[in-house]
């Protein structure tokens, strides 16, 4: 529909262009001086006609207007709970990943730590094991 609108908009601007520049053309013409041959009136040079393109254009469709994005928050991944290691019984240490009831009973027999990191110290974990579980262990001292 805009391109329509404009394409005729513009047909009819270069058509009244011509058609002013014809009517001028006449008005301005100088007079002969005293004494000279009439000159032969000038042809009337007028724009060819234009006419709208049989190729129906493509229909303009409306902007569409969508709601502001609700405001995102970020989550937080899932806080795993914490184990103390001088506390915990054998089944919750079974639970964590990489300790099976040896190394559960391993941890229970080499209390108290000062330390998660004892774990390896003594060798109860491999470094592979105490990596993936630092996060979720803690060493609480007794008061």
């Amino acid at each position: 529909m805009f391109t329509q609108m404009f394409t005729r908009r513009s047909l009819t601007a270069i058509a009244l262009t011509a058609s002013l520049a014809a009517s001028l053309a006449g008005a301005n013409a100088q007079t002969p001086a005293p004494g000279a041959a009439p000159a032969a009136p000038k042809p009337v040079v007028t724009a060819p006609a234009v006419t709208a393109p049989a190729v129906k254009p493509p229909a303009v469709t409306a902007p569409t207007i969508t709601a502001p994005a609700a405001e995102t928050r970020v989550m937080k991944p899932a806080v795993q709970p914490v184990v103390d290691i001088n506390t915990a019984d054998k089944a919750t240490l079974e639970k964590l990943k990489g300790i099976g009831p040896a190394r559960a009973d391993a941890i229970i027999k080499g209390r108290p730590y000062k330390g998660k990191d004892e774990l390896v110290e003594k060798k109860i974990l491999p470094q592979s094991v105490y990596d993936g579980l630092k996060d979720e262990l803690v060493a609480r001292q007794k008061n």
